[in-house]
């Protein structure tokens, strides 16, 4: 996965995990341990950036500006891209419920944006919402698709 994709996708996920776990919901060990990560990674080489992203979401965040602040440290730093990368196989895998949601904001955001972004970014950020969307938890016997 390319660093923007990947970028955008790690900042969804904290973003999310940030806002589920301020309502009791849980998210899995392996995200939790991941944003952790994730977050000491980029704090040793963007501290800004973190500090943005652990206002939001009870402070607005300019995520187009995050997502090119993360693809930078990736691509700097090796050890940034690969704990980008491992958060965001991780949401991939287990999304947070409120992920695509985030995401969508993540996209929107970009689209406006005056950068320009590669439109297989914005392909893979679509197909991220999609998984995430399409999520199946089961509970108590029952399976639904969010």
């Amino acid at each position: 996965m390319e660093p923007l994709t990947a970028g955008a996708i790690a900042i969804g996920t904290l973003i999310a995990t940030k806002a589920v776990e301020k309502t009791g919901e849980k998210v899995g060990e392996t995200i939790w341990n991941k944003a952790g990560q994730f977050l000491v990674t980029l704090e040793k080489h963007s501290p800004h950036t973190v500090v943005g992203i652990e206002k939001a979401p009870s402070q607005p965040i300019d995520y187009g500006k995050a997502v090119l602040e993360v693809e930078s440290a990736a691509k700097a730093n090796p050890e940034v891209a690969q704990a980008a990368q491992e958060l965001a196989t991780a949401a991939e895998t287990n999304p947070p419920s409120n992920l695509a949601e985030i995401l969508r904001q993540i996209k929107a955001s970009v689209e406006k944006s005056q950068q320009s972004y590669p439109s297989t970014f914005i392909q893979n950020i679509e197909k991220a919402i999609n998984a995430a969307q399409n999520q199946t938890i089961d509970q108590r016997g029952s399976t639904f698709n969010i």
